[in-house]
């Protein structure tokens, strides 16, 4: 955990909203390819700029959609402009809170608005892991943690686990 530069589920700083992205330049894209190796290196599907402290509205993924089409890209200031009423419920981990899933209900369609790394306009429709990623890391640049879209028992329950966590490799430990 502390060899990565993602931050734990528990800093402040991620129960922030991140800013707007205002520059499409060359430091935004040396960001996203940054956060693309600490994606890959952790072995995850999506990354926010704030996971790894830096409070801008930029997110990395790399997933497969309903109809297993593969989407690795970068999307600056991304919004979710509508969901379908069906949800989804699948067990959902963070890079922030390794080794730890969650049963969490996402809608299972989403229209998301975003820029790319040279401030071009998109929009895009998803659905499977692409729309729960989308939901997952646009809810990280509103300060929105995955724990904070289930029941409070399995929130205390992860928070207790995550304790634990730390603790173990603050003593040298096993992390899990």
């Amino acid at each position: 955990m502390p060899d990565e530069p993602i931050l734990p589920i528990d800093d402040p700083l991620l129960k922030q909203p991140s800013e707007a992205v205002t520059r499409f330049d060359a430091d935004l894209r040396a960001l996203a390819q940054r956060m693309f190796e600490v994606m890959d290196r952790a072995d995850g599907a999506g990354l926010a700029a704030v996971q790894i402290g830096v409070s801008k509205r930029l997110v990395v993924m790399d997933v497969r959609d309903g109809s297993d089409e593969r989407h690795r890209l970068a999307l600056v200031n991304p919004e979710v402009l509508s969901a379908s009423d069906k949800t989804v419920r699948g067990v959902e981990g963070c890079l922030s809170m390794p080794d730890y899933g969650i049963p969490v209900d996402r809608a299972a369609r989403v229209r998301v608005r975003y820029h790319d790394l040279d401030g071009q306009p998109h929009e895009t429709d998803a659905d499977g892991e692409f729309a729960v990623c989308l939901q997952h890391e646009i809810d990280h640049t509103n300060g929105v943690l995955f724990t904070d879209r289930v029941s409070r028992l399995r929130r205390d329950k992860a928070r207790k686990f995550f304790a634990r966590v730390r603790r173990d490799y603050e003593r040298g430990g096993a992390t899990a």
